[in-house]
């Protein structure tokens, strides 16, 4: 299967909200528009889920990434990248592996056998479930990743999801443009590392990307007006996840700007010997009291989130169908340039997700439909024409088509911005 093939059926998975290489498949062998879109001919057949999962394997890491960048060179020509704040956020991707399936990773002993044998250690000797349950809920950090690991996905982690749950996961973390919404950057890490260690390799891959982007729009525009921001990142955006005098005091070093709010002390900071780490917490604590600070933060909810709800929610990828870490990055990088994509549609036409688009069918239709109403009540009311031998004009003004036009809500769900 020929590459550009294979990235455009990823980009069908994102637009159509489609999880699995199977229901890419699938779909792109049963829509025609797709298939028209794909590049794939009437006379042939779609590809399967084993060739699209063979070419995956043959295509690495690197050309993942330079399609993702392709795609931000794209949104930095039309003005969508900004790259002077950037906001950063995780969330957890649902990893596809079992928590009944993890082993020890000194003996490799599964969990149901170690429950046994703490069972017989209390005296048990043929326990039932009933004691294996009894015996599992007096046990005390009982789902350590230190002690344990799928032996079929050794890069998930036992992690505690955003609704409560536990699951084997991975985590995901987005560095998104502030001033237009455009994610600069993805990485994907192990779900138990904390945000003052992941962000480290997310900012520097912000960092590197958006020095690219600069290098390449003076090399095209060299007396242009620049459209990134010549000084690269100076400011970051975070949740309080992110605060600690260490990960300050490395972005400030990075020559970053910080809007992080801090977390809930119990009680006084102790700063002896920490003096540097004292300056930069008081200044970011400073910038946050400003009104800059305050818009900064309710920006980062909107932008960070929305990223999140179109990769993962409505892109359907907020569990993954792959494993290691290698494979499930190739999809996440197309799967987020897709969504830069839509960003671009959504400024070129309006419409840019697979919902908004079915939303703009309705209109299209619902407009028809009207149309149609308005035309045959106003034929009915007419009075029958002679015939004649020269042409019959019709009128373009029709009263009854723009009465159902008045009210306000029509007239705004109707129109498409930027057509």
């Amino acid at each position: 299967m020929a590459p550009g093939v294979y990235f455009r059926l990823l980009l069908i998975g994102y637009f159509e909200g489609i999880d699995s290489e199977r229901g890419i498949a699938w779909r792109a062998g049963d829509s025609l528009s797709i298939r028209e879109f794909v590049g794939i001919p009437l006379g042939e057949g779609a590809p399967d889920h084993t060739t699209i999962s063979r070419t995956r394997r043959l295509i690495d890491v690197e050309t993942h990434r330079q399609v993702f960048g392709w795609v931000l060179e794209l949104l930095a020509d039309g003005g969508l990248v900004k790259g002077k704040r950037i906001g950063i956020d995780a969330t957890t991707l649902e990893a596809n592996a079992a928590l009944r399936s993890i082993v020890r990773r000194d003996n490799g002993e599964s969990y149901e056998e170690f429950l046994k044998g703490l069972a017989r250690q209390s005296g048990v000797e043929t326990p039932t479930r009933e004691d294996l349950a009894r015996v599992d809920r007096k046990r005390k950090k009982k789902g350590s990743n230190q002690e344990w690991v799928n032996p079929h996905d050794r890069d998930a982690r036992i992690t505690k999801m955003k609704d409560g749950r536990t699951h084997l996961a991975h985590k995901a973390e987005h560095a998104v443009d502030m001033e237009t919404g455009a994610v600069v950057a993805v990485t994907l890490q192990a779900a138990d590392l904390g945000d003052t260690t992941t962000v480290k390799e997310t900012l520097a891959e912000a960092g590197t990307t958006v020095a690219d982007l600069i290098e390449r729009e003076a090399e095209a525009q060299p007396l242009g007006k620049p459209q990134v921001n010549l000084g690269g990142v100076e400011e970051v955006v975070a949740d309080k996840g992110y605060h600690s005098g260490p990960a300050l005091k490395a972005m400030k070093a990075a020559g970053v700007r910080t809007y992080i709010p801090e977390k809930k002390q119990t009680g006084k900071r102790h700063w002896v010997g920490k003096e540097d780490e004292q300056q930069v917490v008081y200044a970011n604590r400073q910038r946050l009291q400003r009104p800059k600070g305050k818009r900064l933060l309710r920006r980062r909810g909107e932008l960070i989130e929305r990223t999140f709800a179109h990769c993962y929610d409505t892109g359907g990828m907020r569990r993954t169908h792959l494993r290691k870490h290698s494979n499930i990055l190739k999809r996440l990088l197309i799967q987020v340039a897709g969504a830069n994509l839509g960003l671009l549609l959504r400024s070129l036409y309006g419409s840019g997700t697979p919902r908004s688009l079915q939303g703009l069918s309705f209109t299209v239709h619902f407009f028809a439909a009207l149309v149609a109403a308005a035309l045959d009540s106003a034929n009915r009311g007419q009075p029958e024409q002679e015939v004649t031998d020269g042409p019959i004009i019709a009128s373009c003004y029709q009263p009854a088509l723009w009465s159902h036009f008045s009210h306000s809500k029509i007239q705004k769900r109707t129109s498409t911005p930027d057509c």
